[in-house]
């Protein structure tokens, strides 16, 4: 997976980060944690647990075989591992979402040679009911693109009909990308795109009723009305600032908007989703529909630089706007 400037935002966004919820603070999961487990290095993908309150699934980028993670959101350790069987050597898993039937799906969609692979995989397995390490059969699908092959890191499932959806990775935005009404296990299922999408996307995610999508980049997100797929633009999301921010999730209730980040005892960082209070509750006053693109609109409750914060994001956002100069140029 290409990464422009993934190391230089990481080294200096590190003093500026926000700083997860402690485990005392935190008994429900959803206030945010810090991942323990040495094993996992690059969470790239980030699922809400409906069957288990507070537990959140995770993988790495790649590099580390067909697993997952549960993480228990209120200590940030790992409560299980699965390991995937009936599935080919995964390349590049960049997303992980729940659908209808607490079935689990996971995207090895993302494309390390910038947008190349003539296919690409979606998994999908049960949800164990018991939290404990296990090898679970799952079904791959293979996946194409009707326009071509591209670099996707997000997915979101809906959580009513079970339809699955990418949106490809692109500097200057992408597109929402819809599938079969039911993935097949034998032959191609062909992606379409319906909508486009005005993000440099690493993550999305769908709320519980379905209503919302919440899609997360580097230094930003968009909130829109789902609408069917057919996308309202209704405002930014606070997005927390993060050395390489990969993941995003509603918490079950749909309360929260959970943000996650790669690299070592990585920071999972938690917002009030759009339309819920400062608190998390849904609805009443205080409510907001959208947010600033940076973390010190939204500095209530977390321990943030801000000052640093927001020199270091322009000064980022400066260097990458030269180097795109550079090589228009």
């Amino acid at each position: 997976m290409r990464r422009p400037f993934a190391l230089l935002a990481a080294t200096l966004l590190t003093a500026a980060l926000a700083v997860p919820a402690s485990a005392a603070d935190n008994d429900d999961g959803n206030e945010g944690f810090t991942i323990n487990d040495p094993r996992i290095t690059e969470s790239s993908g980030l699922a809400a647990s409906r069957q288990h309150p507070g537990v959140y699934w995770t993988h790495n980028d790649s590099d580390d075989g067909p697993y997952l993670y549960a993480v228990d959101g209120s200590t940030g350790d790992t409560v299980a591992r699965l390991t995937l069987t009936g599935i080919g050597t995964p390349r590049d898993v960049e997303a992980i979402s729940l659908g209808p039937g607490n079935r689990l799906f996971v995207a090895d969609t993302g494309d390390n040679l910038g947008g190349t692979w003539p296919y690409v995989w979606i998994y999908e397995l049960p949800e164990p009911k018991r939290l404990e390490d296990a090898t679970v059969q799952a079904t791959q699908y293979v996946v194409k693109y009707a326009d071509g092959p591209r670099d996707a890191e997000a997915m979101v499932v809906h959580p009513r009909t079970g339809r699955v959806y990418l949106i490809d990775k692109h500097e200057d935005g992408g597109h929402l990308y819809e599938g079969p009404a039911k993935l097949s296990p034998k032959g191609d299922n062909v992606f379409r795109p319906i909508a486009p999408v005005e993000l440099w996307t690493t993550d999305a995610a769908l709320s519980p009723d379905g209503q919302d999508l919440a899609v997360r980049g580097y230094f930003g997100g968009i909130h829109y009305a789902w609408n069917g797929g057919k996308l309202e633009r209704k405002g930014r999301l606070s997005v927390p600032l993060q050395g390489q921010g990969e993941s995003v999730t509603y918490s079950a209730d749909g309360s929260r908007l959970l943000f996650g980040s790669e690299g070592e005892q990585s920071g999972v960082v938690s917002r009030p989703a759009p339309g819920a209070d400062e608190s998390g509750s849904s609805g009443g006053p205080g409510s907001r529909a959208d947010g600033g693109d940076s973390a010190a609109e939204d500095g209530k409750g977390d321990s943030v630089k801000v000052g640093g914060a927001v020199v270091v994001a322009v000064l980022v956002a400066a260097l990458f706007g030269l180097s795109r100069r550079r090589r228009k140029g």
